[in-house]
């Protein structure tokens, strides 16, 4: 082939637009959709990071209040213990004034119930007390006063024992 023939089929060749070309612009078309889809979808998840953000300091904000709540409701429990042991103290010093019959060591408890109910099982410990102590008294019951004084026996004693006895002078008797 001649030389000019050549040149121009190169040109031509050049000019035309190869299958190679047209699936490059094609595929370059495709990257370029996929490029904006990804772009978008980063986006949504920039987004959505940007939700979750902001939630998780609104937990964090919530978790603190109630961190802060927890505290000052321990701070409160911790005064009405405090106010409750000084308030059993002295109902505990009031029921020992008024039952003054009760050992101290009877009336014990941390609570108001508890001291209330130690009081009952000292009221009935200290009747069941009384109650032996007046049977006991009521076995051995002795005479008020002094036995009176009778004649002394004479018998088993030696003469010189009944001169003796007859000599001392009345309620000296021995």
């Amino acid at each position: 082939m001649p030389e000019n023939e050549t040149q121009e089929t190169q040109e031509n060749q050049n000019q035309a637009p190869t299958a190679e070309v047209v699936g490059e612009a094609l595929s370059l078309d495709q990257l370029k959709a996929q490029l904006e889809e990804e772009r978008q979808a980063k986006a949504a998840l920039e987004q959505g990071a940007a939700g979750k953000d902001a939630h998780i300091a609104e937990l964090e904000s919530a978790l603190s209040e109630a961190k802060q709540e927890g505290e000052a409701a321990l701070a409160e429990t911790a005064r009405l213990k405090d106010a409750e042991a000084a308030t059993v103290g002295k109902y505990r010093e009031a029921l020992l004034t008024a039952h003054p019959d009760i050992p101290q060591d009877l009336i014990q408890g941390d609570s108001v119930s508890e001291l209330f109910a130690s009081v009952e099982k000292g009221k009935a410990t200290v009747e069941a007390v009384k109650a032996t102590i007046h049977a006991e008294a009521a076995a051995t019951r002795v005479p008020a006063g002094a036995p009176t004084r009778g004649a002394i026996s004479l018998e088993g004693m030696s003469p010189r024992d009944k001169i003796a006895a007859g000599i001392l002078p009345k309620g000296q008797n021995g």
